[in-house]
C-alpha cells in the first residue's frame, strides 16, 4: 500500500499542575510553602527519515498525542517534563495546515478531497533527519513556592499546566529524485527504471497503469550516484486533476531534470510527436518552472518497425535536447542514458 497524502490531528502534551503545599516536620514551624511546579508537556516533533518511502504508518494512526507533564509535588518536587513523540516521515514530506475541523464523513462515503492550493504550508522536510515542530506541549504550571514572597508569607495559590498545541494538519509527499521519468502509460518507464537501478517496479506483458512512484538509484563506476523516480503515466488534462492528475504531477515538482519516454512505434495509435508535447504541455501548465528545467527524449520500442520513421520526423521537430534511440527492454541505449544522467549530474554538482 503506497500512500503519498494524509490528514491527521495532532495534540501534544498538556503541561502538568503546580502543587499547593506546606513543609510540616517535627520540630519545624512556620516550614513554609513547598510546592513544585509541573512539568511540560510533550512535543510532537516530524522526522524526515530516509528509511521510509512513503505515509502508509499514518493511515492507520492518523491521531497524533503527546503525553502530559507530571504534577508538581511536595517539598519543592518538580514534575517531570514528557518525552517529546517523534514521527518518521519520509524525506520530501510538506505539511499543510487546515484553517478549520474537517467535517465528519461516515466510513462508507468517501471523503471529500482537499485543496491544497487553499491551505498554508507550515513545513517542508526535503533534508534527511531534518525535524519539524509540529505541535508544541504546554508549559506547566506553577507551585505555591513560586509566589511566595515577603508580603505573601503563606501563599495557597498554584496554576494548572497550559494546554498543548492541538490542529489538523494534511501531510503531502513529493518524491525526491535527481531525475523524473515521464511519459504516457506503458512508454517503457518502469522497464527503463529497473534496467538502470536495482529497483524493481511491476513490469508485465500486458498494458497497466503504475499507481504509484519508484526510485532507483544509479550507480556508475566514478562512485557517482544520482537517483531516478519513474512518474506514474500522465494522461491529457492532468494538470486539472484528470485521472491522477495531481496525484501523479507533485512528484516532479522535486526533480532537477527530466527525461521524456516516448513510445516511438506508436504501437498504441498514438503519434509519438504529439504525445511529446501534450507531456510538455501539461506540465507547464501544472507548473510553469517545470518547462525551464534540463530534460532529455529516451525514443524507446526502437526495435519496432514503425519507430524509424516516426523518429526522422520526432528529430527534425524536436532539436532543443538530446534524443536517444533506445529499445529498453532489450538494453539497447541503456549505456547511453546511464552517460546522459551521470554529465548531468557532474553538472548539477558543480
Amino acid at each position: 500500500m503506497f500512500v503519498d497524502q494524509i490528514r491527521v490531528h495532532a495534540k501534544a502534551g498538556d503541561g502538568g499542575s503546580g502543587c499547593c503545599s506546606f513543609r510540616r516536620e517535627k520540630f519545624v514551624p512556620r516550614g513554609g510553602p513547598d510546592g513544585g511546579n509541573g512539568g511540560r508537556g510533550g512535543d510532537i516533533l516530524l522526522h524526515a527519515d530516509e528509511h521510509t518511502d512513503n505515509l502508509v504508518s499514518l493511515f492507520y494512526e492518523p491521531n497524533l498525542r503527546s503525553k502530559q507533564g507530571s504534577n508538581g509535588q511536595g517539598k519543592n518536587k518538580h514534575g517531570r517534563n514528557a518525552r517529546p513523540q517523534v514521527v518518521r516521515v519520509p524525506v520530501g514530506t510538506v505539511i499543510y495546515r487546515l484553517s478549520h475541523t474537517p467535517p465528519h464523513v461516515p466510513e462508507e462515503q468517501p471523503k471529500p478531497k482537499i485543496d491544497l492550493a487553499t491551505l498554508e504550508v507550515v513545513g517542508d522536510l526535503d533534508q534527511i533527519g531534518q525535524r519539524f515542530l509540529l505541535c508544541a506541549g504546554g508549559d506547566g504550571g506553577k507551585g505555591n513556592t513560586h509566589f511566595k514572597s515577603s508580603t505573601n508569607r503563606v501563599p495557597r495559590h498554584f496554576t494548572p499546566g497550559y494546554p498543548g498545541e492541538e490542529g489538523w494538519f494534511v501531510f503531502e509527499l513529493r518524491t525526491i529524485a535527481f531525475a523524473g521519468l515521464v511519459g504516457y502509460p506503458n512508454a517503457g518507464k518502469s522497464t527503463l527504471l529497473g534496467s538502470i537501478s536495482a529497483a524493481r517496479p511491476k513490469v508485465a506483458s500486458y498494458p497497466f497503469t503504475t499507481l504509484h512512484p519508484s526510485v532507483g538509484v544509479v550507480e556508475f563506476p566514478s562512485y557517482q550516484r544520482v537517483s531516478v523516480a519513474d512518474i506514474p503515466g500522465l494522461i491529457e488534462g492532468a494538470h486539472v486533476d484528470k485521472g491522477l492528475g495531481h496525484e501523479f504531477l507533485r512528484h516532479i515538482v522535486r526533480c532537477k531534470m527530466l527525461l521524456f519516454v516516448i513510445d516511438m512505434a506508436g504501437s498504441e495509435g498514438r503519434d509519438p510527436l504529439e504525445d511529446f508535447r501534450t507531456l510538455r504541455k501539461e506540465l507547464k501548465l501544472y507548473d510553469p518552472t517545470l518547462s525551464a528545467r534540463p530534460w532529455a527524449v529516451v525514443a524507446n520500442k526502437m526495435d519496432l518497425p514503425e519507430a524509424v520513421d516516426n523518429l526522422k520526423i520526432f528529430q527534425s521537430k524536436i532539436q532543443k535536447a538530446p534524443i536517444i534511440p533506445a529499445a529498453v527492454e532489450s538494453g539497447k541505449g541503456i549505456d547511453l542514458i546511464k552517460n546522459l544522467l551521470a554529465e548531468f549530474g557532474k553538472k548539477y554538482e558543480s
